[in-house]
C-alpha cells in the first residue's frame, strides 16, 4: 500500500511539475504549450515486440511518436487504453505512431503469452515493447504507470503526462503537431 501511495504522489506531482514546465496556460487559446525535454531515448533491452517488427526512434523520424508505459494489471492503465486506442484509430494513418512500453509490475505479467494474452483481450493493436528488465523505462527516467511521452517528428519529447486523465490537452497536443 505504501509504494501505491507513493506512486500516486508521484504521479500528482509530475502532472503539476509538467504542467509548470510546460508552460501550461501559455501561448494563443487553443495551442498547446510544448517543452523541449531532449531527444527521445531510444528503445533498449526490448525483450520482445508485439503487433510489430522491432522499431526504433531513429526509425521514426518525421512521425509523432506517442509512448505510453503501461502494464496489464494497473487499473490506471487500463482506464487510458479506450483513450490510447481511439487516438492510434483517429490518427495512425496521418502520421501518429503508438508505441505501447510494457513494463511489468509483477512477475506474471514478465510471462510473454501472458501479455500476448492481455494485448488480444484487450483490443490493442498497435506495437507493443516488451521491457522486463526496465531498459527502456530507466532510458526515459520513468517512476510510473501510465506515462506518456509525446515526442515530436524531430525526435524530440515535447509533452510529458502521468497518471489517468488529462485527455484533451494531450489530443491537442497530437493534433497540433501533425498540423
Amino acid at each position: 500500500m505504501t509504494m501505491t501511495m507513493s506512486r500516486r504522489k508521484f504521479s500528482a506531482l509530475g502532472v503539476v511539475v509538467a504542467l509548470l514546465l510546460s508552460g501550461a496556460g501559455a501561448g494563443r487559446a487553443g495551442n498547446p504549450p510544448f517543452y523541449d525535454y531532449g531527444p527521445a531515448p531510444e528503445f533498449a533491452g526490448i525483450d520482445g515486440w508485439i503487433n510489430s517488427e522491432p522499431l526504433t526512434m531513429a526509425g521514426s523520424s518525421g512521425k509523432v511518436v506517442l509512448v505510453d508505459f503501461w502494464t496489464y494489471s494497473c487499473i490506471n492503465c487500463l482506464r487510458t487504453l479506450p483513450q490510447i486506442i481511439a487516438w492510434y484509430d483517429k490518427y495512425k494513418d496521418k502520421g501518429l505512431m503508438v508505441v505501447g512500453v510494457h513494463t511489468p509490475e509483477f512477475a506474471y505479467e514478465r510471462e510473454r503469452q501472458n501479455l500476448q494474452a492481455a494485448i488480444g483481450r484487450l483490443g490493442v493493436k498497435y506495437p507493443v515493447a516488451q521491457d522486463n528488465h526496465y531498459a527502456t523505462w530507466k532510458a526515459y527516467d520513468n517512476e510510473s504507470w501510465p506515462a506518456f511521452y509525446l515526442i515530436d517528428q524531430r525526435g524530440r519529447v515535447v509533452l510529458k503526462h502521468f497518471g489517468e486523465g488529462d485527455y484533451g490537452r494531450i489530443e491537442d497536443a497530437i493534433r497540433a503537431l501533425l498540423n
